[in-house]
């Protein structure tokens, strides 16, 4: 499957098996379905799961907040995750904290779908990320898929939990296809999986930088630097033990993230590690973020922008050797289609 297939058979298999969820969003009956994530769910369950809502974000999550404490599994799409921005009073402030208000007898099981946008000059207000914002508070979910099996696995799970999950769907991997099981799964919210086994350094990543570090790792590879990837699929709850496990195999530490440096995911990893095993470390842990600025709209300086293969190979052999990497691989430049 495609990501976005995944990510359709995803929902369409969790609506066939709880009549409790449903989806709410503004355009998600657009002919267009999302880009096909939800391609035939408006046909199949019909308005009622189906529900075309207004242009009042703050609205429709608090909507779904109320459902969810009814017993309801709402799924609410934003085409943006810039959008959720506009909603952060009844997330943060009652989706997030009924549960802990109330002693855990009132769960909130909802999710957020929020997509990345990326390419076509979508500019500052359209690509941003805001993995770090997300994952800073407590009693929500933050997950992250970067292939299409998590995509699916990770969607099952985040309707079936409990908690209020923000499911963080980068569109630059919507094309992205990979074997994908047709029954029904879930990937365990929680926990990384290592992508790549090594033994020199440790690779960090999340959602589309976890295809860059693995084309880093290969080209390290000829260079005799055998690079172990690590894709986090969940910012919170964090896996800590994966990382520190690998780390102090490796001894160094390479973080890729696809959003700012400061105050960010790279930073609360290499905090924790700094933190737990230290004395393991063989050189200074390398953050490869975007730089401190507003994503840009030209598409000729989108490119320089974001960080890629190139730069993890870079940071990786600084980790090493101490030096600047001499043959660097170029990262894939994906061709997009606008406006939206």
């Amino acid at each position: 499957m495609r990501f976005r297939e995944a990510v359709r058979d995803a929902t369409l298999q969790a609506m066939e098996r709880d009549p409790n969820v449903f989806l709410i969003g503004v355009g998600i009956i657009d002919p267009r379905a999302v880009w096909g994530t939800l391609a035939g769910a408006l046909d199949k369950f019909g308005p009622d799961r189906v529900i075309e809502g207004p242009l009042a974000e703050n609205a429709l999550t608090g909507m779904c907040v109320g459902a969810a404490t009814l017993g309801m599994r709402p799924i609410l799409v934003h085409h943006r995750i810039d959008f959720v921005l506009l909603t952060m009073d009844q997330l943060i402030n009652h989706a997030a904290k009924w549960r802990p208000m109330f002693g855990g007898q009132q769960t909130v099981p909802m999710v957020v779908r929020a997509v990345v946008g990326r390419g076509w000059g979508n500019g500052p207000q359209h690509t941003q990320s805001h993995h770090a914002l997300f994952s800073h508070v407590p009693g929500i979910k933050t997950v992250v898929p970067s292939n299409p099996r998590d995509a699916k696995g990770l969607l099952l799970a985040a309707i079936a939990d409990d908690d209020p999950v923000v499911y963080i769907e980068h569109r630059w991997l919507h094309e992205d296809d990979a074997e994908v099981p047709t029954e029904y799964f879930t990937t365990p919210i929680g926990r990384a999986v290592v992508t790549r086994p090594g033994r020199d350094v440790t690779i960090v990543a999340s959602g589309p930088m976890v295809s860059e570090a693995l084309k880093a790792g290969q080209a390290l590879e000829t260079s005799g630097i055998l690079a172990e990837v690590i894709d986090l699929r969940t910012l919170r709850p964090l896996d800590t033990e994966t990382v520190i496990r690998s780390v102090t195999r490796t001894g160094r530490l390479v973080v890729a993230e696809p959003d700012w440096a400061p105050c960010g995911i790279a930073g609360e990893i290499i905090a924790r590690v700094a933190e737990e095993a230290l004395d393991v470390l063989r050189a200074r842990p390398v953050r490869v973020a975007w730089p401190d600025s507003a994503v840009p709209s030209s598409q000729a300086i989108e490119p320089m922008f974001y960080p890629g293969a190139r730069e993890i190979q870079a940071a990786a052999v600084t980790a090493c050797e101490g030096r600047s990497a001499d043959r660097l691989v170029v990262s894939t430049v994906k061709d997009f289609h606008g406006p939206f």
